[in-house]
């Protein structure tokens, strides 16, 4: 792996590519598509970005030429980044209606693709999630094991620049519908997010039950704490720019609770759906 980070480093400094870096790449490509290179990987309990992958991808997008990629609908795209076709030895179930994912990213085994939605290059898709309808898993987006992205759900992407974090969701995190979690923003693991839920770098994050407030730092994205139950909420506007009548607020995440028995039975997906 040593070897192929190299080369990579060095062909993303370059400007003329011959066919060495189209070799390269697809053999970085491949070990990308089955889990054996990330974007973001946790070391010691911490997330780390390797930014010699971003630049694998982009390196990619720079390689590509257009194609024509048709299928029965018209798809012109980068050959670099053609659609996956899954086979049932790779044991993911894509439900037919329009979903997709590229090759450069990695779906697990038993994960359920519900239609339509779509998982970019670069994102790690892990054993047991469920990428429901409309749902997006934007581009080097880490989500975990037995992660529910429930219908409409948007994980944002990043590529550049390439030592940005991506979003990481960790294990057992439900995602309620239309929720948009982006810029960076850890979820734990066990997380709930409710219906709605928006999650940036600039937007703080109240915590009612220890007393806290979570932000974004120069140096570390949002994070929703372990076990945490968030539910979209407001604050009020303190520094009046218009008539004090108008009772301004500003949406805010908000944690409400920390998970307990209740919330696991009210959230349990069925073993059968999967």
């Amino acid at each position: 792996m040593s070897t192929l980070k190299a080369s990579i480093e060095r062909l993303a400094t370059q400007s003329d590519h011959g066919s060495e870096a189209r070799n390269t790449f697809l053999e970085f490509r491949d070990q990308f598509s089955q889990g054996k290179t990330r974007t973001a990987e946790k070391i010691e309990g911490r997330w780390v970005v390797n930014a010699w992958v971003k630049q694998g991808i982009l390196l990619g997008f720079r390689l590509g030429a257009l194609a024509d990629m048709t299928a029965g609908l018209s798809f012109i795209d980068k050959d670099t980044f053609p659609a996956r076709h899954f086979t049932v030895a790779d044991r993911v179930r894509v439900v037919p209606g329009g979903s997709s994912a590229r090759v450069g990213a990695y779906v697990a085994p038993s994960v359920i693709c519900m239609p339509p939605m779509f998982i970019n290059v670069g994102a790690y898709v892990d054993e047991g999630t469920m990428v429901d309808s409309h749902a997006l898993v934007g581009s080097c987006a880490q989500i975990g094991k037995r992660v529910h992205l429930s219908a409409a759900a948007q994980v944002g992407g990043v590529l550049e620049p390439v030592n940005a974090a991506p979003v990481i969701i960790e294990d057992d995190v439900l995602v309620g519908g239309n929720c948009g979690i982006f810029e960076g923003t850890l979820v734990r693991a066990r997380a709930v997010l409710g219906a709605g839920t928006i999650l940036t770098r600039s937007t703080p994050l109240y915590d009612l039950v220890k007393g806290e407030i979570y932000r974004a730092t120069a140096d570390a994205p949002l994070e929703v704490q372990e076990n945490a139950v968030v539910v979209p909420g407001s604050r009020a506007v303190k520094k009046e720019k218009g008539p004090r009548n108008w009772n301004v607020s500003l949406y805010t995440p908000v944690i409400v609770k920390y998970r307990d028995e209740k919330t696991d039975a009210g959230i349990e997906l069925e073993d059968w759906l999967r």
